[in-house]
C-alpha cells in the first residue's frame, strides 16, 4: 500500500500551486546554501581540531612540581576582579564607582 507516481504528481501540482515557483526556487537555493555551508563549517572544524592537536602534541609537558602547586592565583577569579578592578557586570568588569554625598 505505496505511494504511486500519479499521487506523487497531484502532491506535487499542489504545492507548486500553493506555493509558486518562485518561492520553491528560492526555497531550494536557501536549502542548499544551508548545507554548503554546514559542510564548510564542518570541514573548518576538523581542520581546527587537527591544527590544535598537533600543537598540543609538540608542546613538551612540563611536570608539576609543589612549589608551582603552592602558588596561589593572582587576580584570576571573579570575587578576587570585583575587590580589585571594580563591579563585574555580566562578566565584563567595569570601574569602581564613588559615590559623592
Amino acid at each position: 500500500m505505496g505511494i504511486s507516481i500519479w499521487q506523487l504528481l497531484i502532491i506535487l501540482l499542489i504545492i507548486v500551486v500553493l506555493f509558486g515557483t518562485k518561492k520553491l526556487r528560492n526555497i531550494g537555493g536557501d536549502l542548499g546554501g544551508a548545507i554548503k555551508n554546514f559542510r564548510n563549517s564542518m570541514r573548518d572544524g576538523e581542520e581546527e581540531s587537527a591544527a590544535k592537536a598537533e600543537t598540543t602534541a609538540a608542546k613538551p609537558e612540563t611536570p608539576a612540581t609543589p612549589e608551582s602547586a603552592a602558588k596561589p592565583e593572582t587576580a584570576t577569579t571573579p570575587a578576587a576582579q570585583m575587590t580589585q578592578e571594580g563591579k563585574i557586570i555580566e562578566g565584563l568588569v567595569t570601574d569602581k564607582q564613588t559615590s559623592k554625598v
